[in-house]
């Protein structure tokens, strides 16, 4: 009956059925089919949110969004064009520097898109940008965001594997900036071939300001980052000292947040947090399922009996995850398949903190990928452009994303130094 489960999901997926309402669809369709009892909706649910370190998910989100509605975003891009306007498409650089500084505020490549996009696409439009370049650079810039640390899909690939955060968070470090600097690369080149504009240079002045104004932001994912890797608090505990943070800088620095916007903000940030356990409750459900058809025995043996060679089956794992990343969201496409796929690649002897950071890259470029990419969605829906053009002006940050891909799968190190390096 494991087929229904999959049939029921894929249908709910092709008419755009809420993620977690697909799991839960296909799972109850599953359960009324083989006669169990549904007490075990609850009770696999339960036991899947029912995980401490689950708890800083919450509390990430809240502050993120403080910092966001204090006013963070736009002092982070002007920041980024005073270091940035004066070269050739100073402008799209910034879009990406941005992206990267702001990576440990949201952790999300959608809501980094959204957030980052609402702001510069129209700024871009405006100084002479194609418009599908603009918004193909912002989806594109915004798959780096959960790369660098901290990063919500990262502390779910942990939860999820027993891996430690503190060693994946420093295992994201070096492949995010490879990413930030490969997309800016290709930027610059675009940008002289199609003489995009450039600003005057800012003088030391307004850089030293630009800086002040991100200072208190900036220092927030050091407190948190550092914090977690040196045995300081737990990231549950950094989730708390974020939200405490966020709450004095926007009050009494950034003086944006007021009672009124707090309680808007703290009730947006519970129905996102809600969602996505929901999502995780009904992922738990739908993977005790799984396990219990044995269907990740399954798959197992299907890859190794094509291959046992590490890079092929490598290979393998990547072309499936860019393919589901394509139409299933980051964290739902995590929960389904990461405890499946991490078998197999332990199998043939890949360390699982490397494994790890070339599943998260492959599903971040699954959201950039056309023609269902979701962050292409969300900055086609920005920019008013069609999917088909932003999916074409994409092209290009796309195939720099997979040489990256390329690069970090074939060389553990660049995963795995930091870690090494700073942690037992």
């Amino acid at each position: 009956m494991i087929w229904v489960l999959l049939l029921v999901f894929v249908v709910c997926l092709l008419f755009r059925v809420p993620i977690a309402f697909a799991l839960g669809l296909s799972c109850l369709f599953y359960l009324l089919l083989e006669g169990i009892p549904l007490i075990v909706v609850p009770m696999k649910m339960y036991s899947g949110i029912d995980v401490f370190v689950l708890l800083s998910i919450p509390g990430f989100i809240l502050a993120g969004n403080l910092m966001n509605h204090g006013g963070l975003t736009a002092k982070i891009i002007s920041f980024c064009n005073h270091l940035m306007g004066h070269i050739r498409g100073g402008l799209a650089l910034a879009n990406i520097g941005a992206s990267m500084l702001f990576a440990g505020i949201s952790g999300t490549a959608v809501s980094d898109t959204a957030s980052i996009g609402a702001v510069m696409i129209p700024a871009m439009k405006k100084e002479g940008y194609d418009a599908s370049f603009s918004c193909a650079i912002t989806a594109a810039s915004s798959t780096v965001g959960p790369i660098i640390p901290p990063s919500v899909p990262m502390i779910i690939a942990a939860t999820l594997s027993g891996l430690s955060v503190g060693r994946l968070f420093l295992a994201g470090a070096i492949p995010g900036f490879l990413l930030g600097f490969g997309l800016m690369g290709i930027a610059y080149y675009i940008a002289v071939k199609k003489k995009y504009p450039k600003h005057p240079r800012s003088n030391i002045g307004q850089i030293a300001k630009g800086f002040l104004d991100t200072f208190w932001s900036l220092l927030m994912t050091f407190i948190i980052l550092f914090g977690i890797i040196g045995g300081v608090f737990t990231p549950t505990e950094a989730s708390i000292i974020a939200v405490l943070y966020a709450l004095m800088v926007g009050m009494f620095v950034y003086r944006k947040l007021n009672f009124k916007n707090i309680l808007v903000i703290v009730l947006d940030s519970m129905k996102t947090s809600a969602s996505l356990m929901v999502l995780v409750g009904f992922a738990n459900l739908f993977g005790w399922i799984l396990i219990t058809e044995q269907l990740p025995q399954l798959i197992s043996s299907e890859i190794l009996a094509f291959s046992e060679n590490k890079y092929v089956v490598l290979l393998l794992i990547n072309i499936l995850l860019i393919l589901v990343g394509t139409f299933m969201e980051t964290i739902a496409a995590l929960l389904v398949l990461f405890p499946i796929l991490l078998k197999v690649a332990l199998a043939v002897d890949v360390d699982p903190i490397h494994f790890a950071v070339i599943a998260l890259l492959n599903l971040m470029i699954g959201l950039t990928t056309p023609p269902l990419g979701i962050c292409l969605f969300v900055s086609s829906s920005i920019g008013k452009v069609s999917i088909g053009k932003v999916s074409m002006a994409g092209l290009p940050f796309l195939t720099i994303s997979i040489l990256v891909l390329i690069l970090v799968t074939l060389f553990p190190q660049l995963s795995l130094f930091l870690p090494d390096l700073f942690m037992d």
